[in-house]
């Protein structure tokens, strides 16, 4: 599978495509195999936002997984960079008001994270919720920071639940 891994301001992450799709973000360095030119794309477009010059992503995107997955993770990308929803707003956009735990669950599979930005995505009181990506919290915060919005630090670790 072709992939294309970059060094960020959170750790290297590394991009998988299928065909002209992106399928995978994941954390790490991987040796490249083969680039292709949507790989090419997305390492511009993430190093341009990483650098703060990005504000929307522009790549075609195909995850793997259920429908309502793929719901949520389509409703997620409609919340703009630089602000947050919460797990139950989400469920509200996603059109399934009563399933925010199964839309925190949709979130923590995301299998393209950044891209498909669930960091975005706060629990009640803007509290932080959880990060299932690298680094946890501090990644959340770090790419939430990015895009300009500060998410207070947790006053204990019961603000880490949904």
């Amino acid at each position: 599978m072709p992939q294309i891994s970059i060094n960020s301001p959170v750790g290297a992450i590394t991009v998988f495509a299928f065909e002209d799709q992106i399928v995978a973000l994941d954390w790490g360095f991987v040796e490249e195999i083969e680039s292709t030119p949507v790989l090419e794309e997305a390492q511009k477009q993430l190093n341009a936002y990483f650098a703060g010059r990005l504000h929307s992503f522009d790549l075609p995107l195909a995850p793997d997984g259920t429908d309502f997955q793929k719901t949520v993770w389509q409703a997620m990308c409609e919340i703009p960079m630089g602000k947050t929803a919460t797990y139950k707003e989400l469920a509200a956009m996603a059109g399934s008001p009563k399933a925010f735990q199964s839309v925190g669950t949709a979130c923590g599979l995301n299998p393209i994270p950044i891209l498909i930005p669930c960091h975005r995505v706060l629990a009640t009181g803007d509290k932080p919720g959880g990060y299932s990506g690298h680094g946890g919290l501090e990644t959340k915060r770090a790419l939430l920071k990015i895009e300009g919005v500060d998410l207070p630090l947790p006053s204990d670790q019961g603000d880490l639940h949904f």
